[in-house]
């Protein structure tokens, strides 16, 4: 792969439109400042990112988590991007470079738009809808692939529909957004039959030509599958969008779980000390100990350790960028820093596996996503397939026009029944559900 194709300002949908803009704004700015000012990007601060949204801890959630993430990887590609500049300062397209920042900064803000309410709990009952539950009824009526669509739904696939499907009533392409902000966010770049134990693909067969499409302008490397699959090697980007990713979540769970007690102070302080060397350390140390509060202190810690990270992470992608560019980089950055970051790291993933998402309250939203969301995609999947009914013309009613409900085929159908759940916060999908359930229970009574 070359930097002089994967960066590219070429939009999805308006290829044939060009339209020479004057000013400072470039095409990559300006995919950030549409995702910002987006009805998708806002809907974010009602989802849930790991513990309860309400409470008088702040705690984070989709829409701060997506914001953190794209200042963690707009400075870690900086650093990339000056690196890249030097080695390549004698190619005539070393301007393009300067891009990368926007670029995955944009990408970090639109890598959780697709995800359901209620974290990964609502990805997994709408998986197990089909591969356990009601849904199963329908494996007969549709294809293979769109079959393993369904039974791995995936919260980066969506993201993908949602940023390039024109839904009713939009322009051709939907946000219209540049090739290589689109290839930046698929962190799984292969088609659902590829999903396999992890359930984790880039696409839905609906949007498979689309991505292609988007690949091949890219010249991003395709790789040939036995079986036919569509499988494709990582943009580069994907990579820093990953780390930043990662590196926030990992680090921020740990920190709201302190100010939620979750966790102790004593807990906490050694495990962050562990990111450093010794005079490292006694230097945090010094510092830590002329502030009085606990969450100040560990807030300071949070901010050290973000700033190694994205050092190192930097250095990793560097160092193994002729790797990546080939398509032969197996990992994440992170698998590739040094000691001692990648062992505190990993403690760090060890610890909140066993004390944070295991704790009442992460496990009470998980169990309360799952029967609200498998309700409600139960009730509108009847609606849909039975729309003349006097109870399912009710309940479309309350489905935006933007869904294509009354789409021709049964896949369309349900896609538009996931489009219209994915897209619920945390509150509405909770109002709705105690709604319907309120009918349920007058009818039946």
């Amino acid at each position: 792969m070359s930097w002089d194709r994967l960066i590219n300002d070429k939009r999805f949908g308006l290829e044939h439109f060009h339209d020479p803009k004057t000013g400072s704004r470039s095409d990559f700015q300006r995919d950030f400042d549409r995702l910002v000012f987006s009805s998708p990007f806002r809907r974010l601060q009602n989802k849930t990112q790991v513990f309860p949204l309400p409470g008088s801890i702040f705690v984070h959630n989709r829409l701060t988590h997506s914001i953190e993430v794209a200042s963690v990887g707009r400075s870690m590609a900086a650093e990339i991007a000056a690196g890249l500049r030097q080695k390549y300062s004698s190619e005539p397209w070393v301007g393009k470079l300067y891009s990368i920042g926007e670029i995955v900064s944009a990408a970090c803000l639109a890598h959780d738009l697709g995800n359901p309410p209620f974290g990964h709990s609502g990805e997994k009952a709408i998986s197990t809808y089909f591969s356990e539950g009601e849904g199963r009824c329908f494996r007969d009526r549709l294809t293979d692939l769109q079959w393993t669509d369904l039974t791995n739904f995936e919260g980066n696939a969506n993201a993908f529909r949602l940023l390039t499907h024109r839904f009713n009533g939009r322009r051709p392409g939907g946000f219209a957004m540049t090739y290589s902000t689109l290839a930046s966010i698929a962190k799984y770049p292969f088609d659902s039959s590829l999903a396999g134990s992890h359930g984790k693909f880039g696409f839905f067969s609906s949007e498979q030509d689309d991505f292609i499409k988007v690949a091949e302008e890219l010249g991003m490397i395709r790789h040939k599958e036995p079986s036919g699959a569509v499988r494709f090697a990582r943009h580069p980007l994907v990579y820093i969008v990953e780390a930043a990713d990662d590196i926030c979540y990992e680090i921020m769970d740990i920190e709201d779980a302190h100010k939620l007690k979750i966790l102790s102070t004593e807990e906490v302080i050694p495990l962050f000390l562990g990111y450093f060397d010794e005079a490292r350390r006694d230097h945090i140390t010094r510092i830590m100990e002329s502030v009085d509060d606990p969450n100040e202190k560990i807030a300071y810690l949070r901010s050290c350790i973000i700033g190694a990270l994205v050092n190192r992470c930097a250095e990793a992608f560097l160092c193994h960028e002729e790797e990546i560019l080939r398509g032969q980089f197996r990992g994440s950055l992170l698998d590739h820093i040094p000691d001692p970051e990648h062992r505190a790291y990993r403690n760090c993933e060890a610890l909140s596996w066993k004390k944070i998402y295991c704790a009442g309250d992460v496990v009470d939203i998980e169990l309360a996503g799952t029967r609200i969301i498998s309700f409600l995609i139960h009730e509108l999947v009847k609606a849909v397939c039975n729309p003349d009914l006097n109870y399912s013309r009710l309940l479309l009613a309350k489905v935006p026009e933007q869904y294509e409900v009354d789409s021709p085929g049964l896949y369309g159908k349900l896609q538009a029944v996931l489009d219209h759940i994915s897209g619920m916060t945390d509150v509405y999908a909770l109002d709705l559900y105690s709604r319907l359930k309120g009918m349920s229970l007058k009818i039946n009574n």
